[in-house]
């Protein structure tokens, strides 16, 4: 193995494993860049992208570049960004796994019943994932992400899962703690501090006292006997959770855990007070599991020819086997959990000796696990960026769009959002003129006599007006005339206002739909009347303003697929 390689700790059967010979080197390479990055909560300089994986930097350079041609980064400056494009390989191994779409909502209304944090998580080796967070905001809340990999020990499901280990999973375990003593490899939890000696008062002789983590094996037993677990505090301070199984053809799908604070509940008030509630919910999903019906395949990727076209247009700068490797994991999903060679293939438009050593590679790094003639994703894809990615808000994911249609059309940029009868601004590029539109994030104002306004109003099922007040003499203040104009912005997709809100002050307005349709936000192109006429504003702004409102809705559906994308 070439020493600039860097794989995933733990990858294969062990620390240590060596390569296989048919490994695609590129793919093994840009996994641990897209590791770093997710280490580095999504943004590291390529400096330290070198530093961390010890690659040469033109390595890193063509790793990154290929990546951000694919979506899933974005080059700024002297920096590597996560992209929300990347999170459709998390979306994969969710999508296959059916847990989150058929529990999600479920978990929310246990957390709404409740008003207390409720968390779904899988097994991921000798540690635990989290597939959906339903959080309550408060000054003391849980601020785990999805994709964030605990270890089992610390937690209220490591138990559950643990009750069905072999002797492997068991030494494994050992090894683990015995390598990292202070849970150094599980950057989400605070480290648990290192097992000391003391002197024992009998025979003068060395005695170890217990650290976090030594009942474990007790407490797998004890979950196995109750079918329940709890986390008295076991990652930190004041943190307290209770656990159940649910189950499906009779062996753990994932766990359901409430989380709580030591200021509302005690471990004990957990079990005593929530647990009949909790399994409850639990008999609910169970039956969901039941009865779901068969899942529709989604559609495959095919994006063989994609990068073909990639490596064609940029040369030695696009790494083509990592674009295809990674292009592998997205032919998963629903009703596409299970995969032979032949359908990976088939489902990417890769020659079934690049599927397989991609395969082979992705087995090797812990990404894909093998069945008789089958291949299934592992939790430890949600790894790959998902957990810096699933908090990120609609004005984050839209930012770096509005920034380059700003600098492609010389002029300020909005994102808004409907507040009651304002339109309340979330994001904004402004250009640096004499005369230029100076609006804070944050402000407000009518949205009946702004552009982003009316295609707010105009995407409600029925939108009441209020009093309309003249802010200038071109503001349409009569309602059937708003009425009108509404309809005209429904048919057409976009509204334009023309010195109605303020003399001199033009601006043009499509809508953000996400991925059911409905209307969630507006994007602006705002301007001094001097420099565009109305027409113009149509024939040359408008195209670019769809354009870039459909790059904002692509990334919004891939982030929003199994998640609540905030808005604000």
């Amino acid at each position: 193995m070439p020493s600039n390689v860097v794989p995933a700790p733990g990858a294969g059967t062990g620390p240590g494993t060596a390569v296989p010979a048919e490994a695609v080197t590129p793919l093994v390479r840009g996994i641990a860049v897209l590791r770093r990055l997710t280490e580095a909560d999504g943004v590291s300089s390529l400096s330290g992208l070198e530093r961390a994986t010890g690659l040469a930097r033109s390595t890193v350079d063509r790793i990154t570049a290929t990546l951000a041609r694919m979506g899933y980064v974005r080059l700024d400056g002297r920096d590597a960004v996560l992209a929300p494009r990347l999170m459709e390989l998390g979306n994969a191994y969710l999508a296959a796994l059916r847990l989150p779409r058929l529990l999600d909502a479920h978990a929310d209304a246990l957390a709404d019943e409740l008003d207390e944090s409720v968390s779904l998580a899988v097994g991921d080796r000798d540690g635990i994932r989290f597939i959906h967070q339903a959080t309550r905001r408060r000054a003391m809340s849980l601020s785990f992400r999805i994709g964030d990999l605990l270890p089992a020990e610390r937690t209220a499901p490591g138990p559950l899962f643990a009750a069905e280990w072999g002797e492997e999973e068991w030494t494994r375990w050992r090894e683990r703690r015995a390598a990292d003593p202070e849970d150094r490899g599980f950057p989400a939890v605070p480290a648990r501090s290192r097992p000391y000696e003391a002197e024992d008062a009998a025979d003068a002789a060395p005695a170890r006292l217990p650290t976090v983590g030594d009942d474990f094996e007790q407490r797998a037993a004890e979950a196995r006997e109750s079918g329940w677990a709890l986390d008295d505090q076991l990652i930190e301070p004041g943190l307290v959770a209770v656990a159940l199984p649910v189950r499906e053809a009779g062996r753990v799908a994932c766990v359901v855990s409430v989380v709580s604070h030591t200021s509302r509940h005690t471990a004990a008030d957990l079990r005593d007070t929530l647990l009949p509630r909790l399994r409850t919910a639990v008999a609910a999903m169970e039956r969901e599991l039941r009865q779901a019906p068969p899942a529709a395949p989604d559609a495959a990727s095919g994006l063989a020819t994609w990068t073909g076209a990639s490596k064609q247009e940029l040369g030695r700068e696009f790494v083509e086997s990592l674009a295809r490797g990674l292009t592998v994991i997205t032919a998963f999903g629903e009703g596409r959990a299970e995969l032979t060679l032949t359908e990976v293939a088939q489902a990417t438009g890769l020659a079934r000796a690049t599927a397989r050593r991609a395969l082979i590679t992705l087995e090797h790094l812990g990404y894909v696990t093998p069945h008789d003639r089958v291949f299934r994703l592992t939790p430890r894809v949600l790894g790959l960026g998902f957990p810096p990615l699933s908090r990120t808000s609609l004005s984050e994911i839209a930012a770096p769009h509005l920034t380059e249609l700003s600098q492609r059309l010389h002029e300020s940029v909005s994102l808004a959002i409907l507040t009651g009868d304002e339109i309340q601004y979330t994001a904004r590029v402004s250009t640096s003129r004499i005369m230029s539109v100076n609006i804070a994030v944050g402000s407000r104002l009518p949205a009946y006599a702004t552009s982003l306004g009316r295609v707010l109003l105009a995407g409600l099922p029925e939108a009441r007006l209020p009093e309309l007040l003249p802010r200038t003499p071109r503001t349409i203040t009569a309602p059937e005339r708003l009425r009108a104009e509404l309809d005209r912005v429904r048919d057409t997709g976009y509204a334009l206002v023309d010195e109605e809100l303020e003399e001199g002050l033009r601006s043009v307005a499509v809508p953000v739909r996400e991925r059911g349709g409905r209307v969630v936000a507006a994007v602006n192109v705002a301007m001094h009347s001097s420099r565009r006429t109305p027409e113009e504003c149509v024939s040359d702004v408008l195209p670019e303003l769809h354009a870039a409102a459909g790059r904002i809705e692509a990334d919004l559906r891939v982030a929003g697929r199994f998640r609540r994308v905030p808005v604000s």
